[in-house]
């Protein structure tokens, strides 16, 4: 993972925790956990001066960085599932007693949003997430965090994401709606590293 933010961690976490006690009282504290938990095992990052990276005159830092390609792994998975007899069958639920008739004896809710109407549950929030895509460059070998936008290489195209100012970016939206402005900002931005 390259970082182009040009601030450090403890300052981008400050602006993290600042977000995230203004906004206290009307969403809930996200855990900021991951200098506490995982300081000791995180790699180290390095330090790339201007000159020594294609980005320009800013100061890169960069780390190893674990991800998989979750099309590839899902494929894999149902693979796996499917060879193994399993089976898929399309069904909608409505109301919990619509789970009473499977034969199943055991069940796993993985509903995500759509467990706030199939359950009543109106603790789950939404949380929008948009992806834009562009065509799979197999010489990228890096992901990029810069300003407010992420970007990954993946075998089946490139990802771009508008990721906002902190943790609560797309809290509370349940829109589906695909916004080209967003997509157009996201690629823009990473693309402004190489202007």
């Amino acid at each position: 993972m390259v970082s182009c933010r040009g601030a450090s961690r403890a300052i981008s976490s400050k602006l993290r925790a600042s977000s995230t006690q203004r906004d206290a009282g009307t969403r809930p504290a996200f855990a900021q956990l991951e200098s506490e938990l995982l300081a000791d095992i995180e790699p180290t990052s390095t330090v790339f001066p201007a000159g020594s990276h294609p980005f320009g005159a800013r100061t890169v830092h960069g780390r190893p960085w674990m991800m998989f390609n979750l099309n590839a792994y899902q494929r894999l998975l149902m693979s796996d599932f499917l060879t193994s007899g399993g089976k898929i069958q399309v069904t909608e639920f409505h109301t919990p007693a619509d789970l009473g008739p499977l034969p199943e004896k055991t069940l796993i809710n993985a509903t995500g949003y759509g467990a706030r109407a199939l359950f009543g549950d109106e603790t789950l929030a939404p949380v929008r997430g948009q992806l834009a895509r562009t065509i799979p460059q197999p010489d990228i070998h890096y992901g990029l965090a810069y300003k407010d936008v992420n970007f990954v290489p993946r075998r089946d195209g490139n990802i771009f994401q508008v990721v906002g100012e902190n943790d609560y970016y797309g809290f509370g939206d349940d829109s589906t709606v695909p916004d080209p402005a967003e997509a157009r900002h996201a690629v823009s931005t990473v693309a402004s590293l190489f202007a």
